[in-house]
C-alpha cells in the first residue's frame, strides 16, 4: 500500500482502526529501506551515538529520515541555521507523500508516518539557543552537519535523549562532512578512533567503542559494563562512525552529481568526494595562532624520563562550574610538560590551588598566576608560602611591542597571546615542544585578534566562551608559563634585581617588561 492510498483510506477508518493501521505500518519496511553498504550498517547500528558521512552524496539526510520514520517515536532534528531545515522537511514529505500534521514555528510534524509520532525541527544559531530545548525528551536526536555546531551545544542537546518505553531504543545520529574551520575540529576529536590518523588504537567503520566522563574528563573505556566510581554508578556510552560517499549511493551515481563533485576546487574536492578529514581545514584569517604552528610544536614533543630543569610555571585557576585549574610547566630548551588538570571542585579555594601548584614546581621556577577574580587568593597564599610567584593582571595596559617593534598591545592579555604566537613562529626557530594534547590544540587555536590604532587586541576570555562555548583554560596556563621571568636565585647570584623590578611588584613587571 502506497502512502497516497493510505491517505485516501484514513477518512473511512475509526480511531481504533487507525491505531491498528499505524501499528501495521510501523512494521512495514516498504516505507523506507536503507541502501546496502554503509547506510544499512548505520541504520542497524546499536551504538548510543552514531556518526555517519564524511563526504557528499552518501545518503546522510535519507538515513536520518528513515530512522525517524521506522525506528523511533519522538525525534528532534537540528541544523545550525533554521533555513537549512527546509531541505530535510521537503525530503521527508517526498517519502511520506504528504505534509499533513506539519505546522508551527519552529516546525513540528505530528504522526508523519510509520512508527514515528512526533518530529520536532530546531536550530541553534547562537550559543545559548540550545537551552530553549532543555527538558524536551526524545528517543532520537539528529544533529545534521554536526561539524557546524559547537560541541557544547551538541552535548547539551544530548542530555535529554531518553524514553520511558522499555522497548524503544534511544540514539543520537550525527551526520557531517569534514570540517572546514578550526571551530569544527571538535568532531574529529569526538570520533577520534575513526577519524584521527594519529590515534593509537584506530577503530574500523561500524566498530563500537565506549566512552565515560570521569571527574569532568572524557576517556575511552574498554567495555560497556557499568562501574562504581566514588559512590556513583557510571554507565559507559557507546559510539561508532560509518563513513559514506557518493559511490555508496546508486541513485546519485546515475546522475551528474559525481561530475559536479569532481569539478570542485581543492581542498573542497577531496573533502566532498572522498571525505578527507585532513584536507582544507582553514584557519580564520584573524586567528591568533595558526593551527599548523601548534601541530608542528606538538610533533616535536617527546616524553622524557629525565626532564631538564623547570624554568617557569603557569596557573589558570578554575572559575567554578565545569572549569578546571590547569598547571603548565616549562622546562629548559622550551620543552613543555604535559598539563596538570584539576577539576574545579578539587581546587575550590586559594590554599588548595596553592598546594597543588607548590607540589608541581621544581628548580625554583617562577610561578605566574592570573590574578583577576579567583586567581587573587591562590596568589596571596603562594606569596605567604614564600614562593617565587608573580600575579599577572591580564586586563592591565602594557608598553610591550611586537617583534617588529611597530605594534603595541591593548592589554597584557593581548601581549601574552601574541608573545606565544611569536615563540611558535617557524621562522623564529625556537624548537618549542608542546605535549600532543588535543584540548591544548583546540584552546591555543581558539582566540581571534583585531588591530585598532596601531595596537593588537586579542579577544577576551568571555568573548571566546560566547563564541565557541568553552573557556581556553589549557592555553591560558601555557601562555603564562611562557613568560620569561628570571629565577630568584639567578637574580640573587647576579647581585641585584634588574631594572624591571622582578621580584618586587608583579604588576610593574608586566607593565615594564623583563
Amino acid at each position: 500500500m502506497t502512502p497516497a492510498e493510505v491517505q485516501e483510506l484514513l477518512p473511512y477508518l475509526s480511531d481504533s482502526e487507525r491505531a491498528e493501521l499505524g501499528k501495521l505500518l510501523a512494521l512495514d519496511t516498504t516505507i523506507w529501506r536503507p541502501l546496502p553498504g554503509p547506510q544499512s550498517l548505520a541504520y542497524h547500528a546499536q551504538a548510543d551515538v552514531v556518526g555517519f558521512g564524511g563526504a557528499a552524496g552518501g545518503g546522510k539526510t535519507d538515513l536520518a529520515i528513515g530512522k525517524t520514520l521506522t525506528q523511533h517515536q519522538v525525534t528532534q532534528v537540528f541544523r545550525r541555521e533554521g533555513t537549512e531545515l527546509n531541505g530535510i522537511i521537503d525530503r521527508m514529505s517526498e517519502i511520506v507523500g504528504h505534509r499533513d500534521g506539519l505546522g508551527g514555528k519552529p516546525p513540528i510534524w505530528r504522526e508523519p508516518w510509520g512508527k514515528s509520532r512526533l518530529v520536532e525541527f530546531g536550530s541553534v544559531p547562537n550559543l545559548g539557543d540550545e537551552r530553549k530545548y532543555q527538558g524536551r525528551a526524545k528517543d532520537f536526536l539528529v544533529i545534521d552537519e554536526a561539524a557546524n555546531f559547537l560541541e557544547s551545544q551538541v552535548r547539551f542537546l544530548m542530555g535529554w535523549v531518553r524514553t520511558v518505553d522499555p522497548n524503544q531504543k534511544t540514539e543520537t545520529l550525527m551526520t557531517f562532512n569534514p570540517p572546514t574551520s578550526a571551530e569544527g575540529r571538535w568532531i574529529v576529536n569526538y570520533f577520534a578512533p575513526w577519524l584521527d590518523r594519529k590515534h593509537l588504537m584506530p577503530a574500523a567503520p561500524g566498530e563500537i567503542r565506549y566512552f565515560v566522563v570521569v571527574e569532568g574528563a572524557e576517556i575511552e573505556w574498554p567495555d560497556g559494563e557499568p562501574f562504581m566510581h566514588k559512590g556513583e554508578l557510571i554507565r559507559p556510552q557507546s559510539r561508532t562512525f560509518i563513513p559514506s560517499r557518493i559511490s555508496d549511493n546508486p541513485y546519485l551515481m546515475g546522475t551528474n552529481y559525481m561530475a559536479t563533485l569532481q569539478a570542485l576546487p581543492e581542498p573542497l574536492r577531496s573533502q566532498m568526494l572522498y571525505g578527507d578529514f585532513e584536507a582544507g581545514m582553514e584557519d580564520d584569517p584573524w586567528q591568533v595562532i595558526p593551527t599548523a604552528w601548534v601541530e608542528a610544536a606538538q610533533a616535536r614533543w617527546k616524553k622524557r624520563d629525565t626532564k631538564p630543569p623547570m624554568d617557569a610555571v603557569g596557573v589558570d585557576v578554575a572559575r567554578g562550574g565545569k572549569d578546571n585549574t590547569v598547571i603548565a610547566r616549562r622546562h629548559a630548551d622550551w620543552w613543555f610538560d604535559e598539563p596538570l588538570v584539576y577539576k574545579g571542585s578539587a581546587t575550590p579555594d586559594g590554599p588548595s590551588v596553592a598546594g597543588v601548584t607548590i607540589a608541581a614546581t621544581r628548580d625554583g621556577a617562577p610561578i605566574h598566576v592570573d590574578v583577576i577574580g579567583v586567581g587573587a587568593s591562590p596568589y596571596d597564599f603562594l606569596k605567604q608560602a614564600q614562593q617565587d610567584v608573580f600575579g599577572v593582571n591580564v586586563a592591565e595596559r602594557t608598553d610591550q611591542l611586537d617583534k617588529s617593534g611597530r605594534l603595541g598591545f591593548f592589554n597584557v592579555r593581548s601581549w601574552l597571546w601574541w608573545h606565544f604566537r611569536e615563540l611558535l613562529d617557524p621562522n623564529a626557530n625556537n624548537g618549542i615542544a608542546l605535549p600532543p594534547d588535543r584540548e591544548l590544540l583546540l584552546d591555543l587555536t581558539a582566540p581571534k585578534w583585531a588591530l585598532s590604532g596601531g595596537k593588537i587586541k586579542v579577544e577576551s576570555r568571555e568573548d571566546i566562551v560566547e563564541r565557541i562555548g568553552r573557556s581556553p583554560d589549557w592555553a591560558s596556563a601555557y601562555v603564562l608559563a611562557a613568560i620569561e621571568t628570571p629565577k630568584r636565585n639567578h637574580v640573587a647570584r647576579d647581585g641585584a634585581l634588574n631594572a624591571s623590578g622582578v621580584g618586587h611588584d608583579p604588576f610593574q613587571f608586566m607593565n615594564q617588561g623583563a
